[in-house]
């Protein structure tokens, strides 16, 4: 017998992940006539994963399937979630994917998420996820028809109403979320405890720096600025923060190299070193008052304070040309923070990328 992983440890599946099983299956299914009972996946980070399929069904002109979302050990509001994919042929256009939210999806609302205000709450990884796996079943198909998919959660709307959803301007429904498709169980003792573990690591291989990232995407955007580092010195502290820290300073490490998105570096500035979304909303005064103090004219401010989200802000500054100066008041204040915990510990470097891992700023203390 294969033995259990420990609790706490399992890793899930995304909901973008889960989506583009199904809208695969659902695909097969439009072509061959039968939806198959499982199918192999291509998740956005190149791996090839098998899904079940839990329920389908096959029209002249339609197919659904159904891929139900395993979320590990991570405490997931979507975990069991029904991630029902429908695709139908338009025979008035060729070589699209087209791509729908259906019930339980949610709607964007608001400017600040990097979609489209009217549009499905389909993140733009999934979405080329999504697109990504139809093209690799349905190639042919699409050199005479365009395919539409429209991804539904039965019961998201109740399910969105345990997220911060409707602040972020997203209603009745969930979002389509997963950079890699892999959901690890950032939320649990078992993902502190190797947080803490990789900064003694680092310290054991007797590294004076650790870079601490928030996620995948900006660890490969620091390892690629920070090429001269050991690979020992990368840390991915998810939400840990604070953990990583205690960490550092009890294993003599000199050196803190923060590399995060603007939603996660605010949290740091607003005082949390655990910086899970569920938490407590990103302070937006806060960003107002940073953006006042790099010239910012009072209507921007206020829009800024009004708004729900850290990148809506970056956007306005950046609007302005004045996201640089914003973005250093930004890191300066992590510092004060940081320093005011941990007095005469250690030095600050802090990077920060855009949702395409482009350098938005490098701050140095």
């Amino acid at each position: 017998m294969t033995p259990k992983k420990p609790k706490g440890t399992r890793k899930g599946y995304t909901t973008g992940a889960c989506s583009a099983a199904a809208a695969r299956a659902a695909a097969i299914g439009l072509i061959t006539g039968k939806v198959p009972s499982e199918i192999e996946s291509l998740l956005p980070n190149g791996q090839r994963v098998l899904f079940a399929v839990h329920a389908s069904s096959v029209a002249a002109d339609h197919a659904q399937a159904v891929v139900i979302k395993d979320a590990g050990d991570d405490p997931d509001c979507t975990h069991k979630a029904h991630m029902t994919a429908d695709v139908r042929p338009l025979s008035d256009l060729t070589d699209q994917v087209l791509l729908k939210g259906g019930d339980g999806v949610g709607t964007i609302t608001m400017r600040g998420l990097g979609l489209e205000v009217g549009g499905p709450a389909i993140n733009p990884i999934p979405r080329k996820n999504i697109e990504a796996n139809i093209r690799e079943v349905a190639s042919e198909l699409l050199q005479t028809n365009s395919l539409e998919v429209t991804i539904s959660v039965p019961g998201g709307r109740d399910m969105a109403k345990k997220t911060l959803n409707d602040r972020l301007g997203i209603i009745d429904g969930i979002s389509i979320l997963g950079t890699t498709g892999i959901v690890h169980p950032y939320s649990t003792a078992a993902f502190r405890a190797s947080v803490v573990q990789g900064v003694e690591v680092a310290a054991n291989q007797g590294q004076q720096a650790v870079v601490l990232t928030t996620g995948g995407r900006t660890e490969k955007f620091t390892i690629r600025e920070l090429s001269e580092l050991d690979p020992a010195c990368f840390v991915q502290m998810g939400d840990f923060l604070g953990p990583a820290l205690d960490s550092a300073q009890q294993a003599g490490i000199k050196q803190i190299i923060i590399g995060g998105m603007v939603g996660k570096v605010t949290k740091i500035a607003q005082g949390e070193v655990i910086t899970h979304a569920r938490r407590n909303p990103v302070n937006t005064q806060l960003l107002a008052d940073l953006a006042a103090s790099v010239g910012a004219d009072a209507s921007v401010c206020a829009e800024i304070a009004a708004g729900e989200t850290a990148r809506f802000a970056g956007e306005r500054m950046h609007e302005l040309g004045l996201s640089e100066a914003f973005y250093k008041a930004l890191c300066a204040r992590v510092v004060a923070i940081l320093e005011g915990r941990y007095p005469e510990v250690f030095s600050y470097r802090i990077l920060m990328c855009d949702f395409d891992g482009e350098k938005l700023v490098d701050y140095k203390q």
